[in-house]
């Protein structure tokens, strides 16, 4: 995905920036397949069974049953304001007022030419008072709620849910918990307590399809995994101390570091 053009603009401050992904896609990607053909299905894009070119497909909102108000490209564009093409600091707040289940996407901030000290002027003064922007700005059609996030290397731009577009959480009934069972599911969590490393943690299910697809193309067949017996029901405190008693296994299986 190229990047994207913008700029952070605050009371009379404007800095030219631009947006870039902070991932990228690592899934296997499979194609559709007819089973007797074996070609690829494709898709065409259709009126009364004649095929439309991207070109002559414009933007409609169905305001009636069959009846469409359209709109050309240029005209959404007309109706965006000067502030609205830019990302525009609202305020600013402490981190932790937001909760994680408003973040959707991320994006790094990089300056463009010209607005390189600005932009870390605003970097090193959140830093220093501990503050994230909280700014908005339209991309395409939607005017989009955006956290400014200070890095010691940057600045993370964090799209931001709405209120309107979370689902309120499940109820469920909370039961009693019985103090013992509480008592050893601390226990076993400490005992599983280590530092976080990214670095250790891949996409194992990645790496099984790429081993299918060597497989299927040098025409050998797809064994199946033999998964371990699934453990029938047991009683919730024995089901605990057997957790508790595996993970001092695997702890102590484990060969220490050499000094």
């Amino acid at each position: 995905m190229a990047a994207l053009k913008s700029a952070i603009s605050f009371g009379m401050i404007y800095i030219p920036i631009t947006l870039h992904k902070t991932n990228r896609e690592t899934n296997i990607s499979f194609n559709q397949i007819d089973r007797t053909t074996r070609e690829r299905v494709k898709y065409k894009k259709v009126v009364h069974d004649k095929e439309i070119k991207s070109e002559d497909i414009i933007k409609g909102f169905e305001f009636d049953k069959d009846q469409y108000v359209t709109f050309e490209n240029d005209e959404l564009e007309k109706i965006k304001s000067k502030k609205d093409k830019t990302i525009h600091i609202e305020h600013f707040s402490k981190m932790s007022e937001i909760d994680y289940i408003y973040f959707d996407k991320d994006y790094y901030a990089v300056p463009t030419l010209g607005g390189e000290s600005a932009f870390e002027l605003l970097r090193q003064a959140m830093l220093s008072k501990k503050v994230i922007a909280i700014a908005k700005t339209v991309f395409g059609n939607k005017e989009e709620l955006v956290a400014l996030y200070p890095t010691k290397d940057g600045i993370i731009t964090k799209l931001l849910f709405y209120q309107e577009e979370i689902n309120p959480s499940p109820s469920y009934t909370k039961n009693t918990v019985d103090k013992a069972q509480l008592t050893m599911a601390k226990t076993l969590i400490d005992s599983m307590i280590s530092s976080f490393d990214i670095t250790k943690y891949k996409d194992e299910y990645q790496e099984k399809i790429r081993e299918a697809i060597r497989l299927k193309i040098e025409g050998q067949q797809i064994i199946q995994i033999s998964d371990e017996p699934v453990s029938t029901a047991i009683d919730l405190m024995e089901a605990l101390q057997k957790s508790l008693a595996m993970t001092k296994s695997n702890r102590n299986s484990v060969p220490s570091s050499p000094n």
